[in-house]
């Protein structure tokens, strides 16, 4: 009987990922991953030694898809410009696998890809002219914003703002004016348009 071909880092990384898509973080398993894999549980252990090592893959894999390359220069792009693709392509990597969004915040620091992103941005902030401990905290107030708006996005639930912009008339609403008087807007702003606009007023103050 011929021999079961070893199993590459990119198809473990693979059957992790998809049992975090289709059963959440908490289904996570060596058992459900070896059972995607169609190995036995045991014949897993030869590859990774424990979920921490699945988890690993898993971050690694979704934050690889991120494109880390200085945005392609265009007619009039400025540097905040450059900045809102950087923060938009992370967004949209972390994003396409929501169930991810835990780890790839607890498990940032360890990213080989975030750590290419964090260069490249870096680099724009450099020809920008910002440098020092302004370039240092630019970088963390972008990786902050980003991360914060994603965790929000896919993990925050309702907010204030929600909750009163679903029931107006409700006795809160007389406790919280202006927050009442937001909620309707709130509720017409779409995920999209709340991160841009954040990033913008982020970027805006950077310029000062």
């Amino acid at each position: 009987m011929p021999r079961r071909p070893s199993l590459t880092p990119p198809q473990l990384a693979s059957a992790a990922l998809d049992v975090v898509d289709r059963d959440g973080l908490a289904g996570l398993t060596m058992r459900a991953v070896a059972t995607q894999l169609g190995v036995s549980t045991m014949g897993l252990y030869r590859y990774v030694k424990d979920r921490d090592e699945l988890e690993a893959l898993v971050v690694e894999t979704v934050l690889g898809e991120i494109d880390t390359d200085p945005p392609a220069p265009a007619q009039g792009a400025s540097w905040q410009d450059q900045l809102t693709v950087m923060a938009r392509r992370l967004r949209d990597a972390v994003g396409t696998h929501p169930s991810t969004v835990p780890l790839a915040l607890t498990r940032r620091y360890r990213s080989q890809a975030i750590m290419r992103w964090s260069e490249t941005v870096l680099a724009i902030l450099a020809t920008a002219g910002i440098h020092g401990e302004q370039r240092v905290i630019a970088l963390r107030a972008l990786l902050a914003y980003a991360i914060g708006a994603i965790q929000l996005e896919h993990l925050g639930g309702p907010s204030g703002l929600d909750a009163l912009a679903a029931a107006p008339g409700t006795p809160a609403a007389g406790d919280f004016p202006l927050l009442a008087e937001s909620g309707p807007v709130a509720n017409a702003i779409t995920r999209d348009a709340e991160f841009h606009g954040g990033l913008a007023v982020l970027l805006r103050g950077l310029a000062r």
